[in-house]
């Protein structure tokens, strides 16, 4: 076959980032053929992938988009090996990417996610591409996807904690439901309302409480039922703590004096779900 030319390796190096030597053996072995030469490096990308398997994924960042024509929105935890990675631009602009694909494909689980069409390949190939150019482990550790209402977003600056807030509700409220998902990444509430916390989980926080009043000596000798009702104070302390609804607003100057279920119900909004990621946490 003839000679590969160098601007055909210089075209294949801007198609794919990959180095200049990758790129002319990957154009021998295709005999010319650019396409053929993009899928060889692609699958090579893959064996950087496997040869990486057993490496820790303790890094990485959060990912949110929301599409108001599609009126869906998803949030995306997303990891790598090194907290460098996490802030590449290449990084960034895939966590967007996959964020976006889980929208626009409605994925059930991450091995689905990887399946889904990215342009003329797939999400999977998307991610492959990435990490053959840096050459670091990355995968998709858990997705969200809501749909219809109106949402909020907020990541943190250096990507590693995220929320996603789904509500009911009509007009602009850009501000406002940023400020809610700063306050749900910075104070991580358990449950939406009251109402949520399942009775079993209240018992169980109550009889704690009791007990620890019980315990303490400044208490002993008074009677049953007042340890009962320092007991449910300390609930409806506890209760404001894990609750959003009942939280105070975490930006209290912007916020006096008012909770997120107060403020949301001034702005006409009623919630519907909120989703927290942090990199590297189980739940």
């Amino acid at each position: 076959m003839s000679t590969i030319s160098a601007s055909a390796v210089s075209e294949l190096r801007k198609l794919t980032d990959q180095p200049l030597m990758d790129c002319k053996r990957a154009l021998t072995e295709a005999e010319g053929d650019m396409d053929k030469a993009v899928v060889i490096l692609r699958l090579r990308g893959k064996g950087v992938t496997a040869k990486r398997d057993g490496n820790e994924t303790a890094e990485g960042r959060v990912g949110v988009s929301i599409d108001v024509s599609a009126v869906a929105a998803a949030i995306v935890e997303f990891r790598c090996e090194s907290a460098p990675t996490a802030k590449n631009d290449r990084v960034l602009s895939l966590v967007d990417d996959l964020a976006k694909a889980v929208i626009a494909t409605g994925p059930t689980d991450v091995a689905d996610l990887l399946t889904k069409p990215f342009g003329d390949a797939t999400v999977g190939d998307r991610l492959t591409d990435v990490v053959s150019v840096i050459r670091e482990k990355m995968i998709v550790q858990r997705f969200a996807r809501l749909e219809g209402g109106v949402f909020g977003q907020y990541v943190h600056h250096d990507g590693s904690v995220g929320a996603l807030f789904q509500c009911e509700g009509t007009g602009s409220h850009d501000e406002l439901l940023r400020d809610i998902c700063a306050h749900i990444a910075a104070l991580n509430p358990q449950y939406m309302v009251t109402t949520d916390v399942p009775a079993e989980v209240i018992a169980k926080e109550r009889a704690f409480l009791v007990q620890q009043i019980q315990d303490d000596p400044k208490n002993v000798g008074k009677p049953a039922n007042i340890f009962e009702k320092i007991a449910e104070g300390k609930v409806k302390s506890w209760l404001s703590e894990t609750v959003l609804f009942e939280q105070p607003m975490a930006n209290a100057a912007k916020y006096p004096g008012t909770t997120v279920g107060a403020t949301l119900t001034k702005a006409g909004l009623k919630p519907t779900k909120f989703v927290r990621y942090k990199v590297g946490a189980i739940a």
